[in-house]
């Protein structure tokens, strides 16, 4: 299993799929409260992973499981299960490693003299408050580390769960910068449970969206991914920005289904159980490529630019080294070099935004302007 040279040493008679030795493997966990999960325990050695490295721009990412109970047909991190020789399917969904010491590993790694307090972003693989973060309770110690540390971060989820850690979460805000998103995709309740069986409501996460407003945090909105022929309806696309709006969202990222390979398989399965009328046009749009095509993405971008615009919401930006929140960066120092070849850059504002200062991610003013519309949001 791939993930040995990232453990601590620990003796047990049962392994995991494809482990060679039992270094790092507690014990795993079944509970009549997770039928059908089972949770593996393991001692991580590292918690901090940096990620891309495209025009030397990199990302740090902390992430405390390794599959997801939200069971999204349309993951794009389910292939990284493959990596410990779970299935990209059922196993993702059911089979979860959880790095329970990933707190106290974050602290000694954040206290070496090298870490230069690079914004670290949450919730970019999976979620770091899935139904097993209740069991768990790894995140309240994740936050206090970064907030410790003078570590700015950033927060993706679906999980309501979130709500506990509102309080801790503005406790933190007032040390560091904390970015929060909710991503909420469906506005429909039978296609959100046929399509995320394992998720919130989508009404539970629009009143998490506003519970975190409430507190006096920012919290964006991640309609992603927009489903072609299901959920990019005039109808739909209003509806979702509507609420969203109605919920405080300060800004709203978008965009198509991403179909890498490893998820196109599941997702395929789905849609022929469920709209399979649809199945040669998927076919046709993903055969030899990931994305949606140019066309399509250009002509989403005309449908939502105007009820963006109808609702004062701006499209935020997407960190394109993580695939979360551009980071806002506000007082802290924005790093997004690779150290040895450009230092820190001072200010307050990420790369991103200096890059596109007029981009920001907040609502737009009470009478809208004749601006351009956004650009095509980054890819799901």
């Amino acid at each position: 299993m791939r993930w040995n040279k990232q453990a601590l040493d620990a003796d047990d008679d049962a392994m995991l799929p494809g482990l060679s030795s039992n270094a790092g493997f507690v014990r795993s966990v079944t509970t009549p409260e997770f039928a059908g999960v089972t949770f593996h325990e393991v001692l991580a050695k590292s918690a901090l992973n940096r990620v891309g490295a495209a025009n030397d721009l990199y990302g740090v990412t902390i992430n405390p499981y390794r599959g997801c109970s939200h069971a999204c047909v349309y993951c794009f991190a389910r292939p990284t299960h493959t990596y410990l020789e779970f299935d990209a399917g059922a196993d993702f969904d059911q089979q979860i490693v959880v790095k329970t010491n990933v707190a106290d590993v974050l602290r000694r790694e954040l206290a070496r003299p090298g870490w230069d307090r690079h914004p670290v972003a949450l919730g970019t693989n999976t979620d770091p408050y899935q139904r097993a973060e209740g069991r768990y309770r790894l995140m309240p110690g994740i936050i206090e580390a970064l907030a410790d540390s003078g570590t700015p971060f950033s927060i993706l989820t679906k999980g309501t769960l979130l709500r506990r850690d509102i309080p801790l979460l503005a406790s933190a805000a007032e040390r560091v910068p904390v970015d929060l998103a909710m991503s909420i995709a469906v506005y429909d309740d039978a296609l959100q449970q046929s399509v995320e069986p394992g998720t919130p409501t989508t009404a539970a996460r629009l009143a998490t969206v506003r519970a975190v407003r409430d507190a006096g945090l920012d919290c964006s909105v991640f309609l992603m991914p927009i489903v072609p022929y299901i959920t990019d309806t005039r109808a739909h696309l209003t509806r979702a920005i509507e609420q969203s709006a109605a919920a405080g969202a300060t800004s709203v990222m978008y965009s198509a289904l991403h179909l890498r390979p490893g998820v196109k398989p599941w997702f395929m399965e789905w849609l022929g159980r469920t709209n399979p009328d649809l199945v040669p046009r998927y076919r046709q749009m993903y055969l030899d490529n990931a994305y949606a095509p140019k066309d399509y993405r250009r002509w989403l971008a005309d449908r939502i630019a105007p009820i963006l615009r109808e609702h004062r919401l701006e499209i935020g930006r997407v960190d394109p080294a993580t695939g979360s929140m551009g980071f806002r960066g506000d007082g802290a120092v924005a790093q997004g070099r690779i150290a040895g070849r450009e230092g820190a850059i001072p200010g307050t504002a990420s790369p991103l935004q200096r890059a596109d200062p007029l981009r920001t991610a907040r609502r737009m003013p009470a009478a809208p302007t004749a601006e351009k519309e956004p650009l095509l949001a980054p890819l799901f």
